[in-house]
Order: C-alpha cells, then sequence, then structure tokens
C-alpha cells in the first residue's frame, strides 16, 4: 500500500494536543454531592452509562485518525516489471602533459576536461569506468569501476606534474586498452583526450589502436587546443611567468586513431564545444536499456472515510443521548 498525498499524515500530531486536554478535563469532572451516609450508595450497582463515559472521546481520537488516512488516499497497487541492462566499458585516457596547463579553455585545459568529464561520469551510473593518465610516462590512476564517487575523486587529484613531462599518446592509449581488453563486457569504449603530438613512449598511436581494434574497443580521440596562440603559466626561478605557445598538435594521426577502430575525432577549442564534444559521446554510447512495466493503482480511501463518519455518528450518539450530563 502506497500513500497519493502523505503529507496528510502529519494531521496525526494533533491527537496529542487533543489527547493531552482530555486528561487535562479530567480533572474538573468529578461531581459532588454531601449525603449524611454514603453506605447506600456503596451497595448499588454502577450503571452501565458510567462505563460508556469515556467511549465519545475514543470513537473521536479513532475518527481524526481515520480521516487523516482518508486524506492520505491510501493506494493499493498491482505492478510488475522486468529490466535488463548492459553497461558499457569506458576508459578515459587523460593528457596531463605540461600544455594542459594552456588557459585558452577555462582555468586551463586540464582543469576544464576533468570538470566536463566528471559530468559525464555522474551521468552513467550503469557503465563501468576508468582513468588512465599519461605524460611522458603513462599510469592507471582508476580501473574500471561502477563506484563513481571515488572515479570522481581520483580525477579531481589529478594535476600536472604526478609524472615526467612529455607526451606519450601511444603509451597513454595501450595502457588503457590493456586494462579492459579481458572485460566480458560487449561494448568497449576509450576517450582519449590530448593536446599534442606524440613524442614519448615505446609504442606509437596507430599501433595502440590496431590493439584496441583487435579487442573490438572503439576510440573516440578528442584534441584539445584552440586554433592560434594561447598563454601558459610555467614554472621559472623567479616564480610563475606567463608565455605564449602555439597550438599544433598532431590531428592527422588521432583521425587515423578514431577511424581505425571506428570511433570519431572531435576537436574541442574552448568549454563549450569540449562539453558538447562530451554530450555527443554519450548519445553515441547509450546503455541498451529493455524495460516492460505493468502498473494499475486502485483508490483504497473510501472505507477510511466511511468509517471516519460512522465514529463520529456514534460519538454524537452516545455523547448527547446516553451519557449526557447535566452542567452547572
Amino acid at each position: 500500500m502506497t500513500f497519493h498525498s502523505p503529507a496528510y499524515l502529519f494531521l496525526l500530531l494533533l491527537l496529542i494536543p487533543i489527547i493531552g486536554w482530555y486528561i487535562y478535563q479530567l480533572r474538573n469532572w468529578e461531581a459532588t454531592v454531601q449525603l449524611s451516609s454514603t453506605s447506600t450508595l456503596a451497595r448499588s450497582p454502577r450503571s452501565w452509562r458510567v462505563y460508556l463515559i469515556h467511549v465519545p472521546f475514543a470513537l473521536r481520537v479513532l475518527a481524526v485518525l481515520l480521516l487523516s488516512l482518508a486524506l492520505a488516499r491510501p493506494q493499493l497497487s498491482n505492478r510488475w516489471s522486468s529490466q535488463s541492462t548492459e553497461g558499457i566499458d569506458i576508459m578515459m585516457a587523460l593528457d596531463i602533459s605540461g600544455t594542459m596547463q594552456a588557459e585558452d579553455l577555462k582555468p586551463t585545459r586540464l582543469d576544464a576536461a576533468k570538470a566536463v568529464a566528471e559530468e559525464f561520469v555522474l551521468a552513467r551510473p550503469n557503465d563501468q569506468i576508468g582513468l588512465v593518465v599519461f605524460a611522458g610516462e603513462s599510469f592507471t590512476q582508476c580501473p574500471l569501476t561502477t563506484d563513481h564517487a571515488v572515479l570522481v575523486n581520483l580525477f579531481r587529484s589529478v594535476k600536472f606534474g604526478m609524472i615526467e613531462d612529455g607526451t606519450a599518446i601511444g603509451l597513454g592509449l595501450a595502457n588503457a586498452v590493456n586494462r579492459m581488453k579481458d572485460s566480458p563486457t560487449k561494448s568497449k569504449v576509450i576517450i582519449l583526450l590530448t593536446d599534442g603530438s606524440n613524442n614519448r613512449g615505446d609504442i606509437d598511436p596507430i599501433t595502440a589502436a590496431q590493439i584496441a581494434q583487435t579487442f573490438g574497443i572503439r576510440v573516440y580521440a578528442i584534441g584539445v587546443g584552440s586554433y592560434g596562440e594561447a598563454r601558459i603559466q610555467v614554472d621559472t626561478p623567479y616564480g610563475k611567468q606567463t608565455m605564449t605557445i602555439q597550438n599544433e598538435f598532431d590531428e592527422s594521426t588521432l583521425k587515423q586513431v578514431a577511424q581505425q577502430t571506428g570511433g570519431e575525432y572531435f576537436r574541442a577549442t574552448d568549454n563549450r564545444s569540449l562539453k558538447a564534444i562530451y554530450e555527443k559521446i554519450d548519445q553515441l554510447e547509450k546503455s541498451k536499456i529493455r524495460v516492460q512495466e505493468f502498473s494499475k493503482r486502485q483508490e483504497n480511501f473510501p472505507p477510511f472515510l466511511y468509517a471516519a463518519l460512522m465514529c463520529l455518528l456514534l460519538e454524537i450518539i452516545i455523547r448527547y443521548f446516553i451519557t449526557r450530563t447535566i452542567a452547572n
């Protein structure tokens, strides 16, 4: 049983002051009569009306209880449903090299990538998602997991300087493939985000893409960076200094990686376009869900309403026709 308007159940709290006031008033209900002797009264039987003295109040309390339940509209439902869900394995390979500190995306490319990725993760509760980071080397920040709260916290802890600088795109991609190649899930995806050209590591991006293709893994490659120049904050012996860099990276290789694996290549030039890319990937890689549901609800408040009215009627009959009291 469920209630359509459960807020009306708070009316039951009115019973507390009603009962308290009734108990308080009992002190003034004792009638007194001066007699020379009470021996005769002690032997006289009690009237049956005496036993009904508290019944009207009990009926009123019961009426309030039943009326509150009726207003809350109890409902009985007959329901059956079946649901099958197939999640997707998604490994996110994130570039954390020095150029990811450029400020053409706000506040930096890395911070913008982390923020949008967090929203993407939280919007996909049925999927196993993991995180690989790379610069001059690569390591797994978080293996595939459905505990997305832990994954988001690990995303937030990612920062420049965690590993040696450089851009080992092939190594980062190969690491992501290795983390999901043995998964039994049918649909496997890698989201590769970088702003540079492969200049480190023993595995080139095309070879890593061929390995991904072998295991049926699609790669969505995202190149980050505006056209032209961008400012970047760098550490120097004199503190942080602003430098200007030219936005150049190997788009051709990223396109080949995506095409080789059946994925797509995207270019993110600002925060808005980066968010739009993740939204498109989200639409392309929806979990497969089949739901069959039947629900029939039946209103069940009339019995409670009729019972409340009956209690009020009985209270009136008993109070004014059976246990009438004579007021001073």
